[in-house]
């Protein structure tokens, strides 16, 4: 089990709020425009499951120095020329693990972009449930240059975005600003700059709102029920909310609703 001990290394700073419900991650490599290495994704797997492992409602990500993150260690890529693609297989398996664990964890994944969020960095941005966004952000998928499509940043910006206004982009390797990448569909808000921390903190304070469990089962839910036909959705939707029902933060809730008092959430379950 990871405990907040564990939590961060010298590519990624992090910090766990008193009440343990926020847990904000910042990638910490400047001079490499935050790009994503083995320490930094390695750091936010730990993240990630220690949210799992605790009541973390929220984990924030951002990047240092006003960069969210550039994508991908190129310095890194390259190191594999010439060693087979067994080499790049595993290079790449990083970025997979990443946008798979942010999707799966139990908490509320917010990036918070500022500068550029480029290639894999726009595919950890997109792999997280809600985008806030500085009016003065940049977007892109520049793979293109060194001759790679962005494949698996794909996977979560196509889950995201309008398909026909995003495609061009995908191939082009054109940058666009925070105003196009919300017309596109692929952030939740779009601030000024100058208002970024303060509107963050807004929405952190609406997000932590809910119980941990309800935020765990709804966040399953709404992923799951995407993949499935609309009769099955709606079964499957039934059997996640009487489970949502039957539990303690359900009864602390009901009783609130009754007394006009504000709900004791007890958590996610032990057992569950």
């Amino acid at each position: 089990m990871v405990t907040s001990d564990d939590l961060g290394n010298d590519d990624l700073a992090v910090t766990v709020a008193d009440d343990d419900l926020v847990v904000r991650a910042t990638i910490d490599r400047e001079a490499d425009r935050n790009a994503l290495n083995q320490e930094v994704i390695g750091g936010l797997l730990d993240v990630f499951a220690y949210a799992d492992g605790g009541d973390a409602r929220v984990v924030v990500i951002r990047g240092a120095g006003g960069t969210f993150c550039a994508g991908g260690d190129v310095k890194s890529m390259a190191s594999a020329v010439g060693q087979g693609s067994q080499a790049y297989r595993e290079g790449f398996a990083g970025m997979k693990d990443l946008v798979s664990a942010a999707v799966d964890t139990a908490a509320l994944t917010v990036a918070a972009v500022e500068g550029y969020c480029l290639a894999g960095g726009m595919g950890l941005a997109g792999a997280c449930d809600v985008v806030i966004a500085s009016d003065e952000a940049t977007f892109g998928t520049p793979e293109v240059d060194i001759g790679i499509f962005p494949a698996q940043a794909l996977v979560p910006i196509m889950r995201t975005v309008n398909e026909k206004q995003a495609f061009k982009y995908l191939f082009t390797g054109e940058h666009f600003d925070a105003e196009t990448a919300h017309d596109i569909g692929f952030t939740t808000d779009v601030v000024p700059a100058d208002e970024f921390d303060a509107e963050l903190d807004d929405l952190l304070d609406d997000l932590v709102t809910p119980s941990s469990f309800m935020i765990e089962i709804g966040k399953e839910s709404f992923y799951n029920q995407r993949e499935m036909d609309f009769e099955e959705g709606l079964d499957y939707m039934r059997e996640m909310v009487t489970l949502l029902a039957m539990s303690d933060d359900a009864e602390a809730g009901f009783n609130a609703f009754l007394t006009d008092s504000t709900p004791d959430w007890k958590g996610r379950p032990d057992d569950e």
